[in-house]
């Protein structure tokens, strides 16, 4: 439960969640599967039931998805958030290397995921919006969401990894970089999936 404290810490008091994160010293698996699988729910849920009763709007009509056609796609999107965040950490552990992070492989290995961990919090508690799909109000407060997750990289890198500000600049650039190549990536394989039949089917008026 104490890698879940850190969930709140990040949000309102970065430095010193960075620095409590950094010296907890938990494998890959505590500091993976205690946080992920459990906040990835949120917008997965989230999405299900407010496209399912709430509904959207495409032209002047309201739309809602069956209950069938949202849970496929809310495990769907479950399945490639896991996917997507660990990717996201063996990246960053792989360009430790490449920035001269100290520590041996097991210690790097846990600063790179936590940091993939931590900096997509933000992102996964306003899935909550999700209840409300109405599309540029989730846009509006999924960008803001980024906005402080590329903060948080920007201030974590420096502490988590213990790097200078010129390392930890041209680390936290590289790792912004591959978060949004990934975030292409999930979004180009979303309508490839939609294109084989796992696209979402309506409600009958």
């Amino acid at each position: 439960m104490r890698i879940l404290s850190h969930t709140l810490g990040i949000l309102t008091n970065p430095d010193r969640e960075w620095k409590a994160i950094r010296a907890d010293k938990h494998s890959f698996a505590q500091v993976f599967l205690s946080h992920v699988p459990i906040l990835a729910l949120i917008p997965c849920i989230c999405l299900y039931i407010g496209t399912t009763t709430v509904g959207f709007t495409i032209g002047s009509n309201n739309a809602k998805l069956t209950p069938a056609s949202a849970g496929t796609l809310a495990i769907v999107t479950y399945i490639a958030i896991l996917v997507g965040v660990y990717l996201f950490g063996e990246f960053i552990n792989w360009m430790a290397k490449t920035y001269m992070v100290e520590g041996d492989e097991e210690t790097r290995h846990y600063e790179g995921t936590a940091l993939a961990v931590f900096v997509t919090t933000p992102i996964f508690l306003v899935g909550f919006i999700g209840l409300y799909p109405h599309l540029w109000l989730n846009v509006g407060v999924h960008m803001l969401a980024a906005c402080y997750s590329i903060y948080l990289i920007y201030e974590g890198i420096p502490i988590l990894m213990n790097l200078t500000k010129e390392q930890s600049f041209m680390y936290a650039t590289s790792v912004v970089t591959v978060g949004l190549v990934l975030l292409v990536t999930v979004r180009i394989g979303s309508v490839i999936l939609w294109s084989m039949g796992v696209g979402p089917v309506y409600q009958s008026s």
